[in-house]
């Protein structure tokens, strides 16, 4: 089955596009709005996935970060579809994302200031992932929030299913850049404490 035949279709010329149930909308609606930065964090991830050394630490964290890849595009559909379509992925992930992040805040050492991202190209990579993320949850959060539309409590508990989801995965990415200093020293800030 060919999902897509045609790239160009000229019918978004206007400022307006459809969601996946066929309704039309202003291309700066909310739900187009989250849209779009959900589909910027996956390209983000993917970048971040090519940064990433190899060894075993990384091939699981490209696990991970293919598999959160996939749930992207189920949270996409849950976004295009108005709620209207039920993520199993976005739940269950929820909890691996969960495990994920124990597992590896169980090995770095307590947090004694704010991380100033960078200390490499990686760990760079992993705190932008983490910032559009968490854009990307303000934006599905602006979407349902505005959308007086929405009547059915199982629509409403999907897209809420994917508020979660994102606020998980920001949380992952800023542990994950963590861990990708492990053997660095991290940039932090110095506080209002130790000097301009």
């Amino acid at each position: 089955m060919s999902r897509i035949s045609r790239v160009t279709t000229n019918n978004g010329d206007r400022g307006e596009t459809r969601l996946a149930t066929g309704k039309k909308v202003a291309k700066a609606d909310p739900l187009i709005r989250a849209l779009g930065s959900t589909d910027e964090l996956n390209s983000a991830i993917g970048l971040l996935r090519c940064h990433l050394i190899s060894g075993a630490q990384s091939a699981r964290v490209q696990i991970t970060l293919g598999e959160v890849q996939q749930a992207l595009f189920d949270l996409g559909a849950v976004l295009a579809l108005e709620g209207q379509y039920d993520a199993k992925t976005l739940v269950s992930g929820q909890d691996s994302i969960a495990q994920a992040i124990a597992a590896m805040n169980a090995k770095l050492p307590p947090l004694t200031e704010f991380v100033i991202p960078g200390g490499s190209i990686a760990a760079a990579h992993s705190h932008l992932c983490r910032t559009v993320c968490r854009r990307s949850e303000t934006d599905l959060w602006a979407a349902l929030d505005g959308n007086t539309e929405l009547e059915n409590e199982e629509a409403i508990d999907n897209l809420r299913n994917a508020g979660v989801y994102l606020n998980r995965l920001s949380d992952y990415f800023f542990v994950l850049a963590r861990t990708l200093m492990i053997d660095s020293e991290e940039p932090q800030w110095r506080g209002p404490q130790k000097g301009a």
